[in-house]
């Protein structure tokens, strides 16, 4: 469904984006993270036609994006920082929305309306951050959109709006066969939502993983001993030590499982246990491997 081959892009002497080329199933969700600055917001606005990139190209259903109305018209893009034109009302905002977009479903307007319960009358500048976040999610669901591209998107919901989204979003999905992109710093979020992830780090693609294969791939594993911690253990480069607490080590370690199993028993451990491994702790090991100093932030 979006397709990208070595896209660069440069902002005066800064390189945004070097040689990024990934690939996203239609109707998935495929979960963009990265390190600050490392290129994620350029890449999403490239997506959404609003840049165009230097080098390399982006296809969208088999087609270019940049200055293409009829693909653009499929795709809804909801940005870290959300703009709505002053002084105008909901209910302005979607007969605008409806007198730019062919594929806005009225119908859909009004049935959300039960779910996100805002005075469409109200002017859009007068609500809460959170409040206006609804609004954008209200109005980019009744675009009925191919493909939605969403950019820290649920920054300032409460706990039960994030929640109706998320499953809105999910529905979407499964019943219409939306392609979603999303990118978020909430690891926690994405890893409920994505089937796919990739990692952005100062412009460059460094990982595009199945999300489920990728952790059966990759284990936390916490080991003790009853005698001295074997010294050959740190000098072991298939394993990576994140934690230690006494005679308690936790490693992380990649592989098939009875695999690592094995390479840990021969240590002789006096105890031997493969913890579940979240998002965030995929993520943070990638980022050590690339230098990126992130063990002393949560130490």
């Amino acid at each position: 469904m979006i397709e990208a081959d070595k896209l660069v892009k440069d902002f005066y002497d800064i390189r945004a984006l070097d040689q990024v080329s990934f690939n996203v199933r239609k109707g998935s969700i495929y979960g963009l993270l990265g390190s600050n600055g490392a290129g994620k917001t350029t890449l999403l606005k490239i997506l959404a036609g609003i840049y165009r990139e230097d080098e390399g190209w982006v296809r969208i259903g088999g087609e270019k994006v940049f200055e293409n109305p009829v693909i653009k018209g499929k795709i809804s893009f909801i940005p870290d920082a959300l703009y709505f034109f002053p002084n105008y009302t909901i209910e302005d905002m979607a007969r605008f929305y409806s007198s730019v977009y062919l594929s806005w479903n009225e119908e859909r307007y009004m049935g959300l309306g039960e779910v996100f319960k805002i005075e469409p009358k109200r002017k859009i500048r007068t609500l809460s951050k959170g409040m206006q976040r609804q609004v954008a999610f209200w109005l980019n669901f009744s675009l009925m959109p191919e493909v939605m591209i969403l950019d820290e998107p649920l920054d300032g919901l409460d706990p039960v709006m994030r929640k109706k989204v998320k499953n809105l979003i999910v529905k979407d999905v499964a019943e219409r066969e939306t392609t979603v992109v999303i990118s978020s710093h909430n690891l926690r979020e994405l890893e409920d939502l994505c089937d796919y992830i990739g990692i952005l780090h100062e412009g460059k693609m460094l990982v595009q993983k199945d999300l489920d294969e990728y952790k059966a791939n990759m284990h936390k594993v916490q080991i003790a001993f009853s005698r001295e911690v074997p010294e050959a253990i740190w000098k072991d480069e298939k394993i990576n030590c994140v934690e230690r607490r006494g005679s308690v080590l936790v490693f992380i370690a990649k592989g098939k499982r009875d695999e690592v199993i094995n390479h840990f028993n021969s240590y002789e451990p006096a105890i031997l246990d493969v913890l579940p491994l979240t998002l965030e702790e995929v993520f943070v090991y990638e980022m050590e491997g690339e230098g990126y100093e992130i063990r002393s932030i949560f130490d």
